[in-house]
């Protein structure tokens, strides 16, 4: 079912601050930055290899990059899984038992649809379902 890492989203309290060391020290290149307003979220595009970093940087103090941020610190927040069919995956995760924060999916940076996985079912990681057309 899960066909790569699609990406690796890192939540960053100043994506400026963040592009400084994944540009200048890592030496990775910024494809583009997008605001997604449903999940308010700023998000930096840094792709390597066949896969990518997001930066995700809040829009809005309640909002849950800011949260996860309050609560745990700057780092990894999610890792997103590639599927081809997302509706399918989602209806395999049900039957699998694991408890799902997004029933259906939406739309996610880079116009993709998207859907995440509860921690709680994944051994604490969030995992992010990711299909693009």
């Amino acid at each position: 079912m899960v066909k790569k890492v699609d990406h690796i989203g890192i939540a960053v309290s100043n994506l400026d601050d963040a592009l400084e060391f994944y540009e200048k020290v890592l030496g990775m290149s910024l494809q583009g930055i997008e605001i997604v307003e449903e999940q308010k979220v700023k998000v930096a595009f840094l792709p390597i290899g066949d896969t990518e970093i997001e930066l995700l940087e809040s829009t809005d103090k309640e909002g849950p990059i800011a949260k996860f941020i309050e609560k745990k610190g700057e780092g990894i927040q999610h890792i997103a899984y590639r599927v081809d069919d997302i509706e399918k995956a989602l209806e395999e995760m049900r039957q699998k038992g694991i408890r799902l924060i997004d029933e259906k999916p939406r739309y996610g940076a880079g116009g993709a649809k998207i859907a995440f996985l509860h921690p709680k079912s994944t051994k604490g990681v969030l995992v992010e379902l990711c299909q693009r057309d």
